[in-house]
């Protein structure tokens, strides 16, 4: 009997690829299973790696695009509401799927939600069949987040009237799915906000309502916060499927254009591990004040660098950060003349394609969990500079709790991603620290970080703790069925 998987990804790039190399991996661990993902579109124009993928659908992995109103949702909130109004359409793509006139119509074994699509949990019901979660952070913070939304619903007595008092508050927090205390000024903005932190909490109830919890996180990373998921009887079966990394594509070097080869030649020439990486993911941008602040600091610093330079957007739902138009103006006087040998100050950078290669000795990251993830899976230490979202928490467990990298700041206002662009400057005294710190090449950062590397390409070996866990997810979801 031939069972099918519906996969359903939140409309970001990063959460696309990381369920696209998860449902890649799955069939290949199983012969009866197919997938279909079905991808939520913001508007009608499909991107260009949504077409790509479309065009490699065959009768295992299937992919299907859903779009609704011709607009792009410029709020979270609107976000939200959006995959909300896709449910009627996505029922009907299922239906579809499952026509029972179809000879070779496979028996449908549940649907695996992305962490921003909960909702399609009631689309799961209406077909009878159960919902898995996918979470694309790690595991700590789905521990933080269940645990917030615990002690909220046990304690009525809980005052978010005003969360913005926490910035300055030094009080620590006893986080079960960490060994340390948590400062409440680590907290993610998000929770400052009361309508964030409902949100969050409202969703973290709905990741109770699954059958299990695929996270996109290595066992040997998070066991403390692994162990803290699986013996936590209120919390579905937690499966650790990662490192899930996307690296086909953007790793060879021919699939990048010509400015950018030139650069992957430039770090040919580099001696290894001499060039400090600068590179803060797809929404990550700065002032040209901030901007000013980097380069003395890397010019004081002496460091080779590839540094990936954009002005900060006002709104990042609007409009992605863009490129400065004229770096001269921006950046110190005569600093493009004084470092043309020894660093380069490019605009967008193929992240992957830059850290495998021997010279990268260093990153300076803004911490997103697929980006914490690929200088891990490359043995590349960071230095951790959180910009927005949960990246605040990716970097305390991983400075602090695992000891896997080294920080820029430790506390600091504002969260490009909810439209603070207003954001605390970091000083050229405080980045040069981190960056003598990274790049330190006998550090005791450095030897865990190799180790580390190690143990996340054993974990997709075979009879690794990836596999392992792929196996038991599959003899879940089949024993559910039969």
């Amino acid at each position: 009997m031939k069972i099918e998987l519906v996969f359903i990804p939140s409309p970001a790039i990063s959460h696309l690829m990381a369920t696209v190399e998860m449902a890649e991996r799955l069939i290949d661990q199983n012969n009866r299973l197919s997938i279909t993902v079905i991808i939520l579109s913001f508007n009608t124009k499909t991107t260009s790696m949504t077409t790509s993928l479309t065009t490699t659908s065959n009768n295992r992995l299937r992919y299907e695009v859903i779009s609704g109103e011709d607009k792009q949702p410029t709020e979270l909130k609107a976000t939200d509401s959006h995959i909300q109004s896709l449910k009627p359409l996505v029922k009907d793509a299922v239906a579809k799927l499952l026509d029972q006139s179809r000879s070779d119509s496979p028996r449908l074994a549940g649907f695996v939600v992305d962490m921003y699509c909960t909702s399609m949990i009631d689309v799961a019901n209406e077909f009878g069949v159960p919902s898995y979660l996918f979470y694309t952070s790690n595991a700590g913070f789905l521990g933080l987040l269940l645990h917030m939304q615990f002690m909220y619903d046990a304690d009525d007595d809980i005052n978010i009237s005003d969360m913005s008092e926490l910035e300055d508050s030094e009080t620590e927090l006893v986080i079960p799915s960490l060994t340390r205390t948590y400062p409440l000024k680590c907290l993610p903005y998000i929770f400052k906000l009361k309508e964030w932190f409902l949100f969050f909490v409202t969703q973290a109830r709905r990741f109770r309502e699954t059958k299990g919890i695929l996270v996109n996180t290595v066992a040997e990373l998070e066991p403390y916060a692994l162990k803290f998921l699986s013996s936590n009887g209120n919390t579905p079966p937690v499966y650790p499927v990662g490192p899930l990394l996307h690296l086909k594509n953007e790793a060879n070097d021919d699939s990048v254009d010509e400015k950018q080869s030139k650069i992957l030649r430039w770090l040919d020439e580099q001696p290894p591990r001499s060039v400090l990486f600068l590179c803060f993911g797809s929404m990550g941008g700065f002032s040209k004040e901030q901007a000013r602040e980097i380069a003395v600091a890397l010019e004081r610093s002496g460091h080779r660098f590839l540094w990936s330079l954009r002005r900060v957007s006002p709104n990042v739902m609007k409009e992605p950060p863009g490129e400065f138009t004229n770096l001269e103006e921006i950046l110190s006087e005569g600093f493009i003349d004084r470092t043309e040998e020894k660093g380069k100050v490019i605009g967008w950078a193929p992240q992957v394609a830059v850290l495998k290669k021997p010279a990268i000795g260093g990153f300076v990251s803004h911490g997103g969990w697929n980006s914490t993830l690929e200088s891990l899976w490359f043995g590349v230490p960071t230095a951790i500079w959180p910009l927005y979202a949960e990246q605040k928490f990716n970097a305390f467990e991983m400075v602090e709790e695992l000891g896997l990298a080294v920080e820029i700041k430790k506390y600091w206002r504002g969260d490009i991603l909810l439209g603070m662009t207003e954001m605390e400057i970091v000083t050229a005294e405080e980045i040069e620290r981190g960056i003598k710190c990274v790049m330190e090449h006998d550090s005791d950062v450095r030897k865990r970080v190799t180790e580390m590397s190690q143990k996340c390409h054993v974990a997709l070996m075979d009879g690794g703790s990836c596999e392992t866990a792929l196996k038991r997810f599959i003899q879940e979801v089949t024993e559910n069925i039969d």
